[in-house]
């Protein structure tokens, strides 16, 4: 959950630029964000500043989860927030990811032997 320290209240609006120092996502990726989830849509004012409420800045946390924690392509992300299934995303979001290195050094190996074997047979 983003944490503010501006002295705003819990539900004031904020700024693309406090959001993005909150979040940690740069402001130039909550505007292409903007574009590709159309139920992200913060408030704009004259000269087109953005102002955040609380409810998107909730939904820049979910589309960070899902795109750059659970592994989701920004497809499978929409899918995911309009809850429809999508089995390109359930396939990425269900297969396990390498922790370290030396796992994938090893996945590798051992598709090598794998491969190796078929060959000889």
């Amino acid at each position: 959950m983003a944490t503010f320290d501006d002295g705003k209240e819990t539900g004031a609006l904020r700024t693309i630029g406090e959001v993005a120092k909150a979040t940690g996502i740069k402001p130039h990726v909550l505007r292409y964000w903007e574009q590709q989830f159309p139920m992200l849509k913060p408030l704009t004012r004259s000269g087109g500043r953005r102002y955040y409420r609380p409810e998107d800045v909730t939904l820049v946390e979910r589309i960070d989860r899902l795109v750059n924690r659970e592994g989701y392509t920004l497809k499978g992300a929409k899918a995911a927030l309009r809850g429809v299934p999508d089995p390109q995303a359930a396939a990425q979001a269900t297969s396990p990811a390498p922790s370290t290195d030396g796992d994938v050094l090893h996945r590798l190996k051992a598709i090598r032997e794998d491969l190796r074997a078929a060959l000889a047979a």
